[in-house]
């Protein structure tokens, strides 16, 4: 099956995985369910925090919280996204400021180099649909 999008309602639609895993999608501002925009901005961010856990995690320690909001730029009425931006709040205040900056420094590469969903944003791809003759 790989990934899919089935239509489940009116603005309704739940995404799915072949490991069993639902997300719901629909206009703006439905409720219960992300927007398409919202769910490219939470691959970016998600994306960051699955790459940068394991560097938090051995400086910080293995029960480190950390949360990676996420926000975009968007001209009023347009349909595209002009930037992503993404933040990460963690605790660093164990961390001397040497300390503060290398790790930093380390996930700001790592994410350059291993994030699959910046690296595809900032590179820009084609995107192709397919609908029956």
């Amino acid at each position: 099956m790989g990934l899919e999008v089935q239509r489940d309602g009116q603005h309704a639609f739940v995404g799915r995985n072949d490991r069993g895993a639902e997300v719901r999608l629909g206009r703006a501002g439905a409720e219960g369910a992300f927007s398409p925009a919202e769910l490219l901005q939470i691959a970016a961010a998600g994306c960051s925090a699955v790459t940068a856990e394991e560097l938090i995690t051995r400086r910080i320690g293995d029960d480190a919280k950390f949360r990676v909001g996420v926000t975009a730029d968007r001209r009023e009425g347009a349909s595209e996204l002009d930037a992503v931006h993404v933040a990460f709040d963690v605790d660093v205040s164990t961390l001397t400021a040497d300390q503060r900056d290398a790790l930093a420094g380390a996930v700001d590469r790592a994410i350059d180099r291993l994030c699959t969903v910046s690296r595809t944003l900032k590179k820009g791809i084609p995107v192709t649909e397919e609908f029956p003759a």
